[in-house]
């Protein structure tokens, strides 16, 4: 898996959330000032040529749904942002936004209360 730009990653939330559709569909859901049809269709094939989603044709309409999870996605994502940032430690990363973010002591709590809760639990992927 390779990570995604920022306007492939903006067509994948849009279709994670919609779970199929049209490139119409999705350019619907982009917020003003949306880009053309071409650029949307283009990023879409390319996702496709990535292995990121598929399609069903109708013709020469072509549906196209997720192949890889939500997710699967964000724990690639995040597992690579934690090794390429905080060399690696998920301690340095969550100190890292307990300064920058000015977490209090309540939400600390509160997530380590979660964390504690379900040590093992795995998520749908």
């Amino acid at each position: 898996m390779r990570e995604l730009t920022k306007a492939e990653e903006e067509v994948m939330q849009i279709l994670w959330g919609l779970k199929k559709g049209l490139v119409k569909d999705i350019l619907d859901q982009m917020p003003e000032p949306k880009p053309a049809y071409n650029t949307v269709s283009t990023v879409v094939r390319i996702l496709e040529k990535k292995g990121f989603i598929g399609h069903k044709a109708y013709g020469k309409t072509h549906e196209y749904f997720p192949l890889i999870p939500r997710d699967k996605y964000r724990k690639f994502y995040l597992n690579n942002l934690i090794t390429g940032h905080f060399n690696g430690s998920f301690k340095n990363l969550v100190s890292f936004f307990a300064k920058e973010n000015s977490v209090n002591m309540e939400e600390m709590e509160e997530i380590i209360k979660e964390l504690s809760d379900n040590p093992n639990e795995k998520k749908d992927e």
